[in-house]
């Protein structure tokens, strides 16, 4: 399969794998293996390593669920913690991780030509149109966000960690821990979020994508006004092809 590319999310919870050929189309079924804790980036490197020398893919495209920039890690979110989204940070890993070159990493134990972006990003180059201001929510065990503007990937401020409501972060007010908790407080929660990062960034178009944008309807942001995408998984795991061909042309 040395022509496919290889998929790879990275979430807090679950790592989703699949293989796309140069259509995006999957070659073999999407699968999940669970993100190991503690993890420390050489636990890490060694889950991600073997699903991809099993696969034997040239070309790998990995989401990181933190704060990055060209491959390396600048903050790694829930990574950090002891286990899990609900479990304290374990500050010895939070150093281990920051400006932890992963990309490099990740090239050097399989040589491959492994491109890691936020896993935001990687939804954003799956889901976006290349047409005014897009903005991207990834909803999943936590919560991420990407901004496109014109088809290019602009670079704002990993929001994860930042304080939100009730003093809780974006993260764990958004996050699947709080949405199984209260779906209805979740939605209202997710709506003054959206409606405030919309403002900020004079939004034309959002789009939600993740494992809980099936809880989203685009009715629930008619207020807002802007049009609403909702995406389903495949959607994220699609942009690792745009990843490549909108990096190599």
């Amino acid at each position: 399969m040395r022509e496919a590319i290889l998929s790879v999310d990275i979430g807090a919870t679950s790592i989703k794998l699949c293989v796309l050929d140069e259509r995006g189309e999957l070659v073999e079924p999407l699968q999940t293996v669970p993100t190991p804790y503690p993890c420390p980036p050489s636990r890490l490197i060694e889950v991600v390593v073997r699903q991809i020398d099993e696969r034997g893919c040239d070309r790998v495209g990995v989401g990181f669920p933190g704060d990055m920039v060209e491959g390396r890690v600048l903050e790694p979110g829930n990574l950090a913690r002891v286990g899990g989204i609900t479990t304290p940070v374990d500050p010895d890993i939070e150093i281990q991780w920051r400006d932890f070159d992963l990309q490099a990493a990740l090239r050097a134990a399989t040589h491959r030509d492994v491109r890691v972006v936020n896993d935001a990003t990687l939804a954003a180059y799956g889901c976006t149109e290349g047409r005014h201001v897009e903005l991207v929510f990834t909803l999943g065990t936590g919560f991420g966000i990407a901004l496109v503007v014109d088809g290019h990937p602009v670079k704002i401020r990993d929001v994860g960690a930042e304080m939100f409501v009730d003093g809780e972060t974006y993260d764990e007010a958004l996050g699947e821990p709080s949405r199984a908790a209260d779906a209805v407080r979740w939605r209202e929660r997710l709506h003054e979020a959206v409606a405030g990062f919309c403002t900020e960034f004079s939004a034309d178009v959002i789009h939600f994508a993740g494992g809980n944008a099936r809880h989203v309807e685009p009715s629930d942001f008619g207020d807002v006004g802007v049009r609403v995408v909702v995406n389903d998984n495949l959607a994220t795991m699609r942009g690792a092809l745009r990843l490549f061909h909108m990096v190599d042309s």
